[in-house]
């Protein structure tokens, strides 16, 4: 079982840490090179399995090659696959799983959560607590503030996984097209909608967003209910509490995408979108904001473009102008299977992603920011300006938090599914909030009873 986390403490321990960094306080720079790294390993072959999502696979083919080099003798077969879960599935079944796993929380098969659940990595407490690569400090001295509270699923105190690549989620809109037509970022709803209205004149839909993966609304839809409620009606929703899906303030968010559809704000055809094909009518203008992580420009690099396009990031509005905003910080991470057979090569390969030179490696590669304490700054070189907006926020009294639901033992169903599949039925007019609440509080029954059964 997942023990209530204090949200506010570490919000204030993300604060000082984003202070510091802009001070220019950070851990000793690790050694560019260790070719002489101890090479005493009793098994010098490591399998590691990669997630090829919006990072791609890049910086994992050049980090192999980086670690290959600094421990002679050492090979790494790598399997990287967008749908990595599905590949390694069977080598999971026949008790041969890779040494290393990277793969976020939300992939599509629900099997990292449902590996959670039944106990299926190595306990990583050992790791954190030895020294880092080239440092005086244990491990988890150099990780960001308070970050490691939320790799320990079940309240024992143990860490399971290890953080990577950390990021900010909002809304994002076209910094140029807003500067063309004099239009100020919103920071009320209601300044939201008025810019639907001058936007429709232009032909322009207010919103879009994967309407395939409607998980994506959590970008906004979380912050909007820490504003509305705090953090304690968030923790409440994360842990199934009976009636925390029904308060007055979580329904008064809730009936804002009722808003959308009835209003016609919502883009023709969002629906039947995937994420990639949702970004891509973003980025030609044909909505004025879509809710994602700082993933997405380098996501999209690639992708063809409105002319002149920029993105900026956006928090998300509030009710009231003084209303407190909040950002939803989230991480994926790194996991060694419990029967691997490589563990000792495994958790020096993790010790090694948290090197000075492989962040910046990584940034390189990826554009993305890993889960340390000067992990903005050590990547600032190679972030697009829009991340590293993204990423400072919190230097501004917006105040960060993680939304992680509580660990249940294996379900036949996905909580995220159950929370976010409504809102397809709900912008096409065909269920209520009232009934979307309903869903969702029946299926937080279903994990309270299925969590009282295991106490």
């Amino acid at each position: 079982m997942i023990r209530k986390i204090s949200i506010g403490l570490f919000c204030v321990f993300f604060f000082v840490t984003l202070t510091a960094c802009k001070l220019g306080v950070s851990h000793e720079p690790a050694p560019e090179t260790v070719k002489n790294a101890s090479t005493g390993f009793s098994n010098k072959a490591l399998t590691i399995a990669v997630f090829e999502g919006a990072y791609g696979k890049s910086y994992w083919e050049e980090v192999v090659k980086r670690f290959e080099a600094d421990y002679p003798g050492v090979r790494v077969n790598i399997i990287a696959n967008p749908k990595i879960m599905d590949v390694i599935k069977p080598m999971n079944i026949a008790g041969n799983p890779p040494d290393f796993l990277y793969a976020p929380f939300t992939e599509s098969t629900n099997m990292v959560r449902s590996m959670i659940g039944s106990r299926s990595f190595m306990d990583l407490t050992g790791l954190f607590d030895s020294p880092a690569l080239g440092q005086d400090v244990p491990l988890k001295g150099i990780m960001m503030d308070g970050i490691l509270d939320y790799a320990r699923p079940y309240g024992d105190g143990k860490v399971y996984m290890a953080p990577n690549y950390v990021t900010t989620e909002g809304l994002w809109y076209n910094k140029a097209l807003f500067k063309e037509k004099g239009w100020s970022p919103p920071r009320t709803w209601d300044e939201f909608w008025a810019l639907g209205e001058a936007a429709s004149t232009e032909g322009i839909a207010l919103f879009t967003y994967p309407g395939v993966y409607p998980g994506y609304i959590g970008s906004m839809l979380w912050s909007s209910i820490a504003s509305e409620s705090g953090v304690a009606g968030v923790e409440a929703i994360m842990n199934y509490e009976k009636g925390s899906f029904g308060t007055p303030e979580v329904k008064r968010v809730l009936e804002l995408f009722e808003k959308m559809a009835d209003s016609g704000a919502l883009m023709p055809g969002t629906v039947a979108l995937n994420h990639t094909q949702a970004q891509s009518e973003f980025l030609k203008n044909k909505a004025l904001f879509i809710p994602n992580g700082s993933w997405l420009e380098g996501e999209m690099k690639d992708i063809s473009r409105a002319e002149g396009f920029e993105f900026g990031f956006l928090l998300t509005p509030t009710f009231e102008p003084d209303d407190p905003q909040f950002a939803r910080i989230s991480f994926e991470a790194m996991f060694i299977p419990e029967k691997a057979k490589n563990k000792e090569l495994a958790m020096e390969f993790i010790k090694y992603q948290y090197r000075d030179d492989i962040i910046r490696l990584n940034a390189e590669k990826s554009t993305g920011v890993i889960a340390v304490r000067s992990g903005a700054e050590l990547a600032k070189d190679s972030l697009p300006a829009s991340v590293y907006d993204s990423a400072t926020v919190f230097e501004r009294g917006v105040q960060p938090f993680l939304f992680e639901w509580r660990v249940t033992p294996p379900t036949p169903f996905s909580i995220n599914d159950e929370v976010f599949n409504p809102i397809n039925t709900v912008m096409k007019g065909d269920m209520s909030v009232d009934q979307w609440i309903d869903h969702v509080e029946k299926t937080f029954a279903r994990l309270r009873d299925l969590l009282d059964k295991v106490k």
